[in-house]
């Protein structure tokens, strides 16, 4: 699967970082990058189940392809969230479907720090795109 510019931005970014360190302030600047979502985004109605951190996503569709905004409020999940969009906006939900989360977080050297309940939690995230995606 080919990246989108987001991504492959994010991926040269996270591998010139030579330790966990950087990549951790690097982390914390891509979650800062995020658009805000006003207070009726931030509806019960668009919130991730399966997360421990409160987490909010929107989906829009155009022309055949998705684009999502996420946000939490936590600092290191909105990073984690802002890496997940670069990586799927743009996408079909088809291309949705194909997705290898853990594959992306170990190419952008985050993976071995990613915790179980941070793993369940943006697998939840990815869960509910490819739902909002399929359900159109």
């Amino acid at each position: 699967m080919t990246l989108t510019a987001a991504a492959a931005d994010a991926l040269d970014s996270f591998r010139s970082c030579p330790g966990w360190e950087q990549r951790a302030r690097l982390l914390l600047a891509w979650g800062a990058r995020l658009e805000p979502l006003d207070d009726e985004q931030r509806s019960e109605a668009n919130r991730v189940r399966g997360c421990e951190s409160n987490v909010w996503l929107i989906a829009e569709q155009h022309a055949g392809t998705w684009q999502f905004k996420a946000n939490s409020d936590a600092r290191l999940i909105s990073g984690l969230l802002a890496l997940l969009l670069a990586r799927v906006n743009g996408m079909s939900a088809a291309e949705l479907a194909r997705v290898d989360l853990p594959g992306w977080f170990n190419q952008l050297g985050l993976g071995r720090q990613l915790s179980p309940s941070r793993s369940n939690g943006l697998n939840a995230v990815l869960q509910r795109m490819r739902e909002l995606s399929a359900g159109s």
